[in-house]
């Protein structure tokens, strides 16, 4: 391997395309009332417009020469991407949650992406230069010595390797003090009842004795709203006819476990930041005697922002990109998943609702099974530290899950520290390439560059 220490901690290609056009660009295809949602929420802190700007990264990462070796990547493993959640055996685990870029491609870039955001968020909350490399320094440093030790281990081995978050807790307890620790368990405690019924609790209301989705514009709009002159029956249909294409595609029993629920209704939710302004819709259903809710989640999957700059992958569809990804990197994935290509909804000049305007496609998942994640913001540095370590753990055992584990373990053992002292560096420099476009960005909604975003709003 002759990609050296010094061409992995190399910063972006000089003459970068400008930041914001990239950005303009992705929101060609979104609805057009949300994206003054996503300028606002991308413009409030350098981390909210790093999580939002995984396009910009992709772009910088394509410009200069990488170290070949391919394997699936999250595309958006940022910190903030990893959480909780429950797995099929109800057990609480710690792993990557997002897999809206997943594709193809060199190992190092999501590790950047990760350590990056390492040094983004340090900085965010205060910390120094030093003390934001150390962050990311740290959470190369665990990926490093995770993918060493998984290519000692047996494929089966690597394939359900996980980290249980009760174990994790156990582990890192003397490093933590009390505080810290009980803040912890609370996170944990709220996470195992983060699940439809609480969803419901959140989403939903009574109006006329019968259960509704809330009216929360533009975040929460029922679909009855979001096309209001269509007969409701003409909606519902549109909605159950798409469910039926997903539902086919599901095995025989998991298709007999959702005929045990009645779909209520649909609703346009805003989620995310990055992700704003794509299509998604939560699906209401419940089970008997109107109780046992459960909210699956069609969400819109458009081309990975890695795609422009990598091979191809062979999926004609984005949803079952997103959904294969997701199983190939999570070692617990929601036993839900799946994906179909649909007409896209829009309203005509009454309201009323048509589906001329092409295809998209989507995938599908619950909208909240036991998911939860830690208050990035409110990590002082050693902390935040420890969490970048957890989650270049986690990255590693996401990469060694495929057959490519031997090749990169080579090369990161035999970079040793000075993988993490360029994984470090490079992480350091892009956190000032960030900043510089966040600043950007917020002078373009100052100046009425982008139209229709106001700050504060």
């Amino acid at each position: 391997m002759t990609f050296t220490a010094e061409q992995l901690g190399a910063g972006p290609a000089q003459g970068r395309r400008d930041p914001i056009a990239i950005l303009v660009d992705q929101e060609k295809n979104r609805l057009t009332d949300l994206i003054p949602v996503r300028h606002q929420r991308m413009a409030t802190t350098p981390f909210t417009f790093y999580r939002g700007a995984a396009a910009l990264m992709a772009a910088d990462l394509g410009s200069v020469p990488d170290s070949g070796i391919r394997t699936q990547l999250c595309g958006d493993a940022h910190l903030s991407n990893f959480g909780l959640f429950l797995s099929p055996e109800r057990q609480m685990v710690f792993d990557l949650n997002d897999f809206d870029e997943a594709h193809p491609g060199p190992f190092e870039w999501d590790v950047k992406r990760l350590a990056a955001s390492m040094v983004v968020a340090a900085q965010a909350n205060g910390a120094d230069d030093r003390a934001a490399r150390r962050a990311a320094r740290w959470a190369a440093r665990a990926y490093r010595r995770t993918m060493v030790k998984s290519a000692d281990k047996s494929v089966l081995d690597c394939w359900y390797a996980r980290v249980d978050a009760d174990e994790v807790l156990a582990e890192i307890g003397d490093r933590l003090d009390t505080a810290a620790t009980a803040k912890a368990r609370k996170v944990l405690k709220k996470s195992r009842h983060r699940n439809s019924e609480q969803a419901l609790t959140k989403l939903c209301e009574l109006r006329d004795g019968t259960l509704r989705i809330k009216y929360d514009p533009p975040l929460l709009i029922p679909a009855e709203e979001a096309f209001e002159g269509t007969p409701e029956e003409q909606i519902r249909t549109m909605f159950l006819d798409r469910f039926e294409v997903y539902r086919k595609g599901l095995a025989p029993h998991l298709g007999a476990l959702l005929d045990q629920y009645t779909f209520v209704e649909a609703a346009r939710k805003v989620v995310g930041v990055g992700s704003v302004g794509t299509r998604c819709w939560v699906l209401l259903f419940v089970g008997k005697k109107n109780q046992d809710p459960l909210f699956l989640q069609l969400k819109e999957a458009q081309q990975s922002v890695l795609a422009p700059y990598v091979e191809p992958v062979a999926f004609a569809n984005e949803g079952h990109r997103v959904v294969i990804g997701q199983q190939l990197l999570q070692a617990s994935s929601d036993i839900l998943l799946g994906w179909l290509s649909t007409p896209v909804f829009q309203s005509d000049e009454r309201g009323v609702a048509s589906s001329t305007a092409g295809d998209s496609d989507f995938y599908i998942r619950q909208l909240r099974d036991g998911k939860g994640s830690v208050v990035v913001e409110d990590m002082p540095d050693d902390r935040l530290a420890m969490y970048g370590e957890l989650c270049g753990k986690v990255l590693a055992q996401a990469h060694a899950r495929s057959g490519a584990r031997g090749e990169i373990a080579a090369y990161v053992d035999g970079l040793g520290r000075s993988f993490d002292r360029a994984i470090a560096d490079w992480s350091l420099r892009y956190s000032a390439i960030n900043e510089a476009d966040h600043d950007a960005w917020v002078t373009a909604i100052a100046d009425g560059t982008l139209s229709g975003a106001t700050l504060g709003s």
